[in-house]
């Protein structure tokens, strides 16, 4: 159950540090957040907002509190193959990945097969560059880096899953970030002073808002339509592997976003931040971290958490401790039994899972926000 760890902030967090709620706070203390702050129990320090937050806001929207990797999350899909069905070894399923979905920072691809699937998504607001249109169409359909993964998985009957993690790649990015640094040249030109600019925000109705929306929602559009590229060239690779295999089912949703929703009665724009949409009967993906368990999840729609619930397991560890403290030795014993990028165990070390919140504590800690319908296992692990 949530606990009121400080003014108008609630926490589903068994586990959180001093800092996590102290930014958090700042954020429930601008004047145009009208209810709580709701902390997911993977809540963590972000840059900016709170990782694994859940922020109503009216009349105004924080750019930072989407984050830069706007529409970033998760796609699952299930298939029609049993764990009899994989062959002894996937590594034919390593090397096909590997070409047909590069992974990595700044990676792109020469298929340009993507013009009617960029063409559907329209425009951002702000327009694109040469360079930037250039980024656009090879990015599509890409990885990135990061804690960005592509899984096989087994779930509870030994249905086999595919599984990935993406977000809006570079132009995502580079969107947000220019709408982040506008925001604060914006309040301290008005003269508008803040505990932190990093929260700087823009007013409704003003054209700095209209722009940052349509930007975003542009680049979730983008983000979630990447990721169904993705899903359909990793199902299409794993029936080659296998030599047979049909899709059943898909659950594609994103969490990094905002959008309008009502809430006790208010039109209210809440912002996800490392957080999924869990209203009743919405269906999500939860994943774990490199070693541990996946889970599909169902909402039941808990006013409080304003009808979320987590992203995924939660870093207990910065990227920089981790390489310092964790060893390769000691990632290859975790990932002990799955096909992965061994030979990239020492590049990997920070997406080690002793870097992450144990999962299974974040989901006892949300019962209340999800119902657990299937838990997959890793087979198959794949990142940039």
């Amino acid at each position: 159950m949530p606990k009121h760890i400080a003014p108008k902030v609630l926490s589903w967090a068994s586990e959180i540090d001093d800092g996590t709620i102290d930014q958090a706070a700042r954020a429930a203390r601008l004047p145009f957040v009208p209810g709580h702050v709701a902390l997911m129990p993977d809540a963590h320090v972000g840059i900016g907002a709170t990782v694994g937050s859940v922020i109503p806001t009216e009349g105004a929207i924080i750019p930072s509190a989407v984050g830069v990797d706007i529409g970033c999350g998760m796609v699952a899909t299930e298939t029609t193959l049993t764990a009899a069905d994989l062959p002894d070894s996937l590594d034919p399923l390593m090397r096909l990945v590997e070409r047909r979905i590069p992974a990595g920072v700044g990676k792109g691809h020469d298929d340009r097969a993507v013009d009617r699937a960029l063409g559907d998504l329209g425009r951002p607001h702000t327009g694109l560059t040469p360079k930037q249109e250039n980024t656009v169409a090879c990015q599509f359909g890409t990885l990135g880096s990061g804690n960005h993964f592509v899984e096989v998985c087994l779930d509870e009957r030994d249905r086999v899953w595919t599984v990935l993690h993406s977000g809006s790649r570079g132009i995502g990015n580079q969107l947000a970030t220019a709408h982040i640094n506008g925001a604060k040249r914006l309040m301290r030109s008005l003269g508008i002073g803040m505990e932190d600019y990093d929260l700087a925000y823009f007013t409704q109705g003003t054209p700095e808002f209209t722009a940052y929306i349509e930007d975003m929602l542009w680049a979730q559009r983008y983000a979630m339509a990447s990721r169904a590229r993705m899903d359909k060239v990793l199902s299409d690779a794993l029936f080659r592997v296998v030599g047979s295999g049909a899709r059943v089912r898909t659950i594609n949703c994103h969490h990094n976003f905002t959008q309008l929703e009502v809430h006790d009665g208010k039109e209210l724009w809440i912002t996800r931040k490392g957080a999924i949409k869990a209203d009743t009967g919405d269906e999500g993906v939860i994943p774990g971290s490199m070693g541990t368990r996946s889970y599909i999840v169902r909402g039941r729609g808990n006013p409080l958490s304003y009808n979320s619930c987590s992203h995924g397991a939660g870093r207990r560890m910065s990227r920089s401790r981790a390489k310092r403290e964790l060893s390769a030795a000691s990632l290859k014993e975790a990932m002990r039994g799955r096909t992965w990028n061994a030979d990239r165990a020492a590049a990997l070390v920070d997406e080690h899972p002793e870097a992450y919140k144990p999962i299974d504590q974040v989901m006892a800690d949300q019962k209340d926000l999800v119902e657990v319908r299937h838990t997959l296992r890793q087979v198959f692990n794949y990142k940039g």
